[in-house]
Formats: C-alpha cells, structure tokens, sequence
C-alpha cells in the first residue's frame, strides 16, 4: 500500500474524526483494496467490498467528506475487514 493511501486510511480511523479528508483520496483508497465503485442517481455512490456493499453520498459542493459520512465509512471498512 501506497504511503498516500496509507494515510488517508490513517485520516479515517482518527479521532477525532476529522473533517477534511478528501473524497477522491478516499475512493483512490478503495479501489486500491479492490473495491467495486459505481456511480448511481444524483450524488450517490455504490461501493462493494468483500462481500459488503453500502451507498454513500458524494460531498458538494465542496471536496471533503463530513464526519457523519466518515463515521459511516469506518464502520464500512471495519465491517468489510479492513483496519489501519
């Protein structure tokens, strides 16, 4: 794993949670663990990972993800097998 994703899974699993992780470094992220990701209506974003799919919302306008949506991932993650 690359030094920048291992970062951005760093950035997920802080806590605080954080409010400025980029959403491209965490879709970068995600395909490097071999995830399928789709786009869907609107801003939603399909994503399948070792059995376990969920749905997100892409952030707009700006580029980092929120809290909220970065709790969701982390429970994805951890879920889907996946620790820092």
């Amino acid at each position: 794993m690359s030094s920048k994703h291992q970062k951005t899974l760093a950035l997920l699993f802080a806590d605080p949670i954080r409010a400025d992780v980029n959403w491209a470094d965490i879709i970068a992220l995600l395909r490097h663990l071999g995830a399928e990701v789709s786009e869907g209506s609107g801003s939603r974003v399909r994503i399948a990972l070792n059995g376990i799919r969920a749905v997100f919302h892409r952030p707009h306008p700006n580029k980092e993800t929120d809290k909220g949506a970065l709790r969701s991932m982390r429970r994805f993650l951890v879920e889907a097998g996946v620790k820092p």
